[in-house]
């Protein structure tokens, strides 16, 4: 295999984005990232200019969002902490610049206080962000039919959202499962355009990964492998980088319910703390994997569609896909096509994800979901490569 050739491939692996779609010990991550001394850079110069096209922003208007952004993630924690039971959830308000912090009415002066000084808005709710997690894992338990696409908590609304397909409110299926859902707790219907779906592609051409006839993206470098979309392949299945040798092997895979995997690194091939930018802009390092918060801008790279950036606009939903629910994905408004899955969600240099599904394409736009890079470390015991 040509070596370098296989650089390129290996870090194409960490742009995840194969499909179309989506603890204890952190991982090299969030501690890794708030904890290294002295400043570094919050992104590329291609990540900028890529969330300037994506997001119509100028070039100071992308990195002062950044700049805020990283800030966001690193309060929100001590947000949440400081909030104690009367927490009511968070999320980035990119018009001011801050993270919002909701805060039942039993929250006292002091803490309100407290909140406000670390920089932070206020603002009080009904329920608490555990009332909310509750009705969301009681509707979990609920059959829901095609026209349901998924639901999540949304702290702004301080409710549960459940996503309906155009055209299918109006079913008796879909009437009934609602019905139900209201019966769980405060929710909010909302409708989209089209059935969520996974995006996994028949074999083609590009800096892919291969199992069977099927194309993914690679996502981000662990130390011993990479990480990817679970429905991209099952335990044992063979992995064939873009020139068709043998890479390893999927160590751990799981879909549905959730939808991530992970896969050895051998034969010649290894990792790096990279995610690819196709030519389209410069490859961004990967520093750790700090979450950003709901609002936060994000951007994805994959084998199929490349450079596209959007926000988050959701967390912990579940996803209602054709093979069975998929749970605690987060949601963004980027876009993605067959063959982006598995492939990198990054926001700075912060890993987010591996991208699971969505519905939509890059020419028209649309959603996708990706499963959060944090967990399938804590599941597999694996440390993310950062740089």
């Amino acid at each position: 295999m040509r070596r370098t050739r296989l650089t390129h491939a290996c870090v194409a692996a960490l742009l995840l984005l194969g499909s179309w779609t989506a603890a204890g010990t952190l991982p090299a991550s969030a501690q890794d990232a708030a904890g290294s001394p002295g400043p570094s850079p919050v992104a590329s110069a291609g990540l900028v200019e890529a969330m300037q096209r994506d997001l119509g922003l100028t070039r100071t208007e992308a990195e002062d969002r950044l700049a805020a952004e990283r800030r966001a993630t690193e309060l929100a924690p001590k947000a949440r902490r400081a909030a104690g039971s009367a927490y009511g959830g968070d999320w980035f308000d990119a018009r001011t610049g801050k993270l919002t912090v909701a805060v039942t009415e039993d929250a006292g002066e002091a803490t309100v206080r407290r909140l406000r000084s670390s920089g932070v808005a206020v603002r009080t709710v009904e329920h608490s962000a555990r009332a909310l997690d509750a009705a969301r894992a009681r509707i979990d338990r609920l059959d829901a039919p095609a026209g349901v696409s998924s639901w999540s908590v949304d702290p702004a609304a301080n409710a549960v959202v459940v996503n309906v397909v155009k055209g299918e409110r109006s079913d008796n299926d879909v009437r009934r499962f609602l019905a139900e859902a209201r019966e769980a707790g405060p929710v909010t219907v909302r409708t989209v355009p089209a059935a969520a779906r996974t995006f996994a592609a028949g074999t083609v051409g590009g800096d892919p990964y291969y199992t069977g006839n099927v194309r993914c993206s690679i996502g981000f470098s662990v130390h011993g492998g990479f990480v990817t979309a679970g429905h991209c392949g099952g335990a044992g299945a063979a992995v064939r980088g873009w020139d068709g040798s043998h890479i390893g092997t999927f160590q751990g895979s799981s879909f549905p319910d959730n939808d991530y995997a992970w896969v050895n690194v051998g034969s010649g091939w290894w990792t790096v703390p990279v995610v690819l930018g196709w030519g389209t802009v410069p490859d961004q390092l990967v520093r750790g994997s700090a979450e950003a918060p709901v609002g936060a801008s994000i951007c994805r790279s994959g084998s199929t569609t490349h450079w596209h950036c959007g926000t988050v606009l959701a967390k912990n939903e579940t996803v209602n896909y054709s093979q069975g629910a998929v749970h605690q994905m987060t949601k963004t408004s980027v876009c993605a096509e067959p063959g982006d899955s598995g492939g990198s969600f990054i926001s700075g240099d912060q890993a987010q994800g591996v991208t699971s599904g969505g519905w939509g394409n890059c020419s028209g736009g649309g959603e996708t979901w990706f499963q959060p890079v944090n967990e399938i470390l804590g599941r597999y015991g694996l440390t993310l490569h950062t740089a």
